[in-house]
C-alpha cells in the first residue's frame, strides 16, 4: 500500500512551484524546492548555513516518517549539503517544512526561488520495544568497535 502524505500550503507560499514530486520513475526521494516568501535569494557564503522554507506544512501517516536527505549534484557540484542529514519528519509534526542547507563548499552559493534543494523519501518507521537484559547474545563481530571488521 502506498502512503499517503498529506501537504498544505503556508499563507504566503507560491503555489505556482507545485506539490514535491518525483523526477523519474524510479527515483526514492521526491525532490522539494526553495519557496521564498519574498521571491528573493538567499546567498550562502562558505561555512553558512540557513533555513530555507518550502511553503510547506506535512502530514505523515503514522508508522511513517520523511528523511530530507541533500542532492547529490549539489553536494558535488557545489559543497551544498544538509548538515542534519537525513533528517526526520515524525508523524506527528505539522509545522512548518524547513530545510537546513550549508554551504561546504568554497565560494558563495546562492539559493533562488524554486530551486530544487533537497530530496524527501517517505519510509516505514515502526516503534521498537526497548528491554533491559543481563547480557546479549553473543555475535562474531562481538564488541569490536569502529574499523573492527577490518579493510577488505
Amino acid at each position: 500500500m502506498t502512503p499517503e502524505v498529506r501537504l498544505a500550503w503556508e499563507p504566503e507560499a507560491d503555489q505556482s512551484l507545485g506539490l514535491p514530486r518525483y523526477e523519474t520513475p524510479g527515483a526514492a526521494g521526491a525532490d522539494l524546492r526553495a519557496n521564498l516568501p519574498d521571491r528573493a535569494a538567499i546567498t550562502l557564503r562558505p561555512g553558512a548555513r540557513a533555513l530555507v522554507p518550502t511553503g510547506l506544512r506535512i502530514a505523515v501517516p503514522q508508522g511513517y516518517e520523511a528523511q530530507i536527505r541533500p542532492r547529490s549534484g549539489l553536494a558535488l557540484k557545489h559543497g551544498i549539503m544538509l548538515p542534519n542529514s537525513p533528517g526526520t519528519i515524525d508523524a506527528d509534526y505539522r509545522g512548518p517544512l524547513g530545510i537546513i542547507v550549508m554551504n561546504a563548499g568554497d565560494a558563495p552559493f546562492e539559493i533562488v526561488h524554486g530551486m530544487r534543494i533537497a530530496q524527501m523519501v517517505v519510509a516505514p518507521a515502526p516503534q521498537a520495544r526497548f528491554t533491559a537484559v543481563a547480557d546479549l547474545d553473543p555475535t562474531v563481530r562481538g564488541a569490536g568497535g569502529f574499523g573492527s571488521t577490518g579493510t577488505e
